[in-house]
């Protein structure tokens, strides 16, 4: 059953974890090279040694954050102002929660890079594996849901554009039969329009939500800003691991 949340909880200045990036998507990938390809410009003492790399679906090779075990897998998409430094945070938070997460650093072919990313943690021992972007990468997220196979368990898009490089995030939820979290602020321009347009395409999603919350945060900003949101897509990800 498609359900609809709309939280008007006020935002809080400081954050329990430094997940945020700053500003929207444009057209161009702001995000450039990572500083190094061992610490990405802000991994330190033992988080270097989770510094990895895989081969994407085309055969390139990706950089990216691997930690954590167990049996349910995260691939983590960053939006395009940011670079995997962005999750970091988030996946070792997400680690100790007891999944196997991967926080990928895109180089700008990003449904072949998830695709790879889950093909890894497949490898690594993830019996499922769940989807979760900011800005691009959750239209990314949501654009590889449509490919990977088998399926993944759950996708999260926080303030995914429907459309975003090629990508149609559109013409993807309208086939997903997974369940969906649609997470955007109400004052973040077209993206909040995108979510609810988004919504409404998510017929077959078995477990399809929207949550619209206050102010104007974007992708990452919206988990650093409003921790309680955090906490919420934390839940809806434990629903399906």
């Amino acid at each position: 059953m498609r359900q609809r949340m709309l939280t008007a909880a006020a935002l809080v200045s400081v954050g329990v974890l430094t997940l945020g990036g700053c500003g929207g998507d444009t057209d161009t990938d702001g995000a450039g090279p990572s500083p190094t390809a061992a610490d990405f410009g802000c991994l330190t003492g033992e988080q270097t040694a989770k510094s990895v790399t895989f081969k994407d679906a085309d055969g390139n090779e990706v950089a990216g954050y691997e930690t954590g075990s167990g049996k349910t897998g995260v691939v983590l998409s960053h939006q395009s102002n940011n670079n995997v430094c962005s999750w970091v945070a988030g996946a070792d938070e997400l680690a100790e929660d007891g999944y196997r997460v991967l926080a990928v650093d895109s180089t700008g072919s990003e449904v072949p890079e998830i695709q790879g990313a889950v093909g890894r943690l497949r490898d690594d021992g993830a019996q499922k594996v769940l989807l979760m972007g900011a800005s691009k990468g959750g239209t990314a997220s949501l654009a590889a849901a449509a490919k990977v196979r088998p399926p993944v368990a759950a996708v999260v898009s926080l303030s995914g554009p429907g459309l975003y490089n090629g990508m149609d995030a559109t013409a993807a939820i309208a086939g997903l039969t997974m369940p969906v979290l649609l997470v955007a602020a109400q004052d973040d321009g077209q993206f909040a329009s995108d979510a609810r347009e988004l919504d409404e395409l998510a017929r077959k999603s078995k477990d399809e939500k929207l949550v619209i919350v206050s102010g104007g945060a974007h992708g990452n900003d919206i988990l650093e800003q409003q921790p309680a949101v955090w906490k919420q897509v934390k839940a809806f990800l434990a629903r399906y691991r």
